[in-house]
């Protein structure tokens, strides 16, 4: 992954952000059967943010439990891992309390993020109150020792001045050890921990989905936030889960049983890679070559006249370049390159990809077309140019991902750079002249915003955001010209997170797997809640805008 560098004016414009598929090869653009992960939106009760308005400076406190106020209970020292002076033990009984007095400097909804341990095998819960009125009853699940702390989440409404918060045991086991509480408000949420958090209550390794590429995004992005985390528990616990779901598809002798016919196939490689990164497992490192040596010339993976990797090896997809592809199988080149070996023809291959598919999809407004059929054989592929109809947004968010990160990867000297800069530039400067100036997204059909139909969708604009963010921070463009772009993009990114009652994120707008078509296809595509394609952009936006 890409090592994160801050520009003291973008971290500016950009602080807001502090704030399944079970089949072994589903494609980026076929139709994504209902899972557990595509839930309806949160009902009204969510604290939502209140319309497409720009957010507030952001305010994040955090209060120690061993200077609150303590009913029944004692300040140890004896489980690491606390932040502070220590943590408080209440006695085992109902009515046990701990009592926070905290100060919100402005009125609005917040968050209320309790960090806790529990190593008992049942769950200790308790009332949460503010000021004497009831908010919530969170369990405090198990954390599997009394040195793993983990977090639960509350969303409230907070008055501008003093509150008391109390945390009241409502069984006779007592509360679970309490470390802390932190109270922000939406924009000072840690969406990244919190999204990671949720996605890891709602599903287990074994349960979050199959060998495919939108649960590996998400993986890639849980990943992202391990690499950051200081607490050495936590991280550690981040790195196990993907460890555990990567475990179900490589045996001992580092091989999986996929045979890797479509780029959508390989991008799990990047979990592969990664693994072998944190971990020095040489089943790891296997499979990834296992990709990779699918990919080099021996390999025998199809291309296009001018060396394209097709985006799947059949008859449907046969000649076909989709701008999706970028991001399936280049990225994973290249950080193949930079963490295993062969780097020189990995990143030849990686930077050849981005420069042969840009020559035929990127036009003269900087954006992407969707797909480009050699052929000119497919349904939708314009008889003389071989182009599809439409901008896609997610297509060109790809894009934009996978060349901004192949850029971190190579050398600087590497004779593709200049190149690939430039076509970074004039993919910037298309994302930023269709921008919705009324939420800061991007549209489904990206040049039609005005359209009948036409929506923002929220993987894109992360992805968008991203990318520009990305490219100013590196120098490829200027802060003065789009620096603008990337705050209204943080601020409708954020737009599209909720936290729940039940404490759990929510992200809305996300358009599921789509295929190439027309007009009418991509507006018609259903927008889901939590879909793994919206998780997974998100948290690598939220990851690279973080101040």
């Amino acid at each position: 992954m890409r090592t994160r560098t801050v520009a003291t004016l973008v971290s500016v414009l950009v602080a807001t952000c502090s704030a399944t598929l079970s089949s072994a090869q589903a494609s980026s653009s076929a139709p994504v059967p209902a899972r557990a992960s595509a839930q309806a939106p949160p009902p009204a009760t969510s604290h939502a943010p209140a319309g497409d308005t720009a957010y507030q400076p952001a305010f994040s406190s955090v209060y120690q439990a061993e200077s609150a106020t303590v009913f029944h209970g004692t300040v140890d020292f004896d489980h690491p891992g606390f932040t502070g002076a220590g943590f408080v033990n209440s006695t085992n009984e109902t009515g046990a309390y701990v009592d926070f007095t905290v100060t919100a400097p402005s009125a609005g909804a917040a968050t209320l993020d309790l960090r806790y341990a529990n190593g008992t095998t049942a769950d200790r819960p308790g009332s949460v109150t503010v000021d004497a009125k009831a908010a919530a009853t969170p369990g405090f699940a198990p954390t599997a020792a009394w040195d793993h702390w983990a977090d639960a989440r509350i969303a409230v409404t907070l008055g501008a001045g003093v509150h008391h918060i109390r945390v009241t045991s409502t069984n006779t086991g007592g509360l679970p050890n309490l470390d802390a509480l932190t109270v922000a408000d939406l924009p000072g949420t840690d969406w990244s921990d919190a999204m990671v958090d949720s996605t890891m209550r709602r599903y287990t390794p074994a349960t979050i989905g199959g060998w495919s590429y939108p649960v590996a995004l998400y993986l890639m992005g849980q990943y992202q936030v391990a690499q950051r985390t200081t607490d050495p528990v936590r991280r550690a616990a981040l790195i196990a889960y993907i460890q555990a779901w990567a475990d179900r598809f490589v045996d001992s002798s580092g091989h999986i049983s996929i045979a890797f016919d479509t780029l959508d196939s390989m991008m799990p490689g990047q979990v592969m890679i990664a693994l072998y990164r944190e971990t020095g497992q040489v089943k790891y490192r296997l499979a990834a070559q296992q990709i990779h040596d699918r990919l080099i010339p021996s390999g025998g993976y199809p291309t296009t006249p001018d060396g394209g990797f097709w985006h799947g090896d059949s008859a449907d997809r046969a000649n076909q370049l989709w701008s999706d592809g970028t991001f399936m199988a280049d990225p994973f080149m290249a950080q193949y390159g930079k963490y295993i070996g062969d780097s020189a023809r990995s990143f030849d291959i990686a930077t050849e990809q981005l420069v042969v598919y840009a020559s035929h999809l990127q036009q003269p407004n900087g954006l992407m077309r969707h797909a480009y059929d050699a052929s000119r054989s497919a349904s939708w592929a314009d008889p003389s140019t071989g182009l599809a109809p439409e901008y896609w947004c997610r297509a060109v968010g790809w894009y934009g991902i996978a060349a901004t990160e192949i850029l971190d990867l190579i050398p600087a000297d590497h004779p593709r750079r200049a190149q690939l800069v430039s076509i970074v530039r004039n993919l910037v400067r298309g994302m930023a002249a269709y921008q919705d100036p009324s939420t800061g997204r991007w549209f489904q059909v990206v040049d039609k915003g005005d359209s009948a139909g036409n929506w923002t969708e929220t993987s894109c604009s992360a992805m968008f955001t991203q990318t520009v963010d990305t490219a100013v921070k590196r120098g490829y463009v200027s802060a003065a010209a789009y620096g603008s772009t990337v705050t209204a993009g943080v601020r409708g990114e954020l737009n599209r997170i909720w936290l729940h009652d039940d404490g759990l994120t929510y992200l809305t707008g996300i358009s599921v797997g789509t295929n190439v078509a027309d007009y009418s296809y991509y507006i018609d595509r259903p927008q889901a809640t939590n879909d793994f394609h919206g998780l997974g952009a998100f948290l690598y936006f939220a990851e690279e805008t973080r101040p």
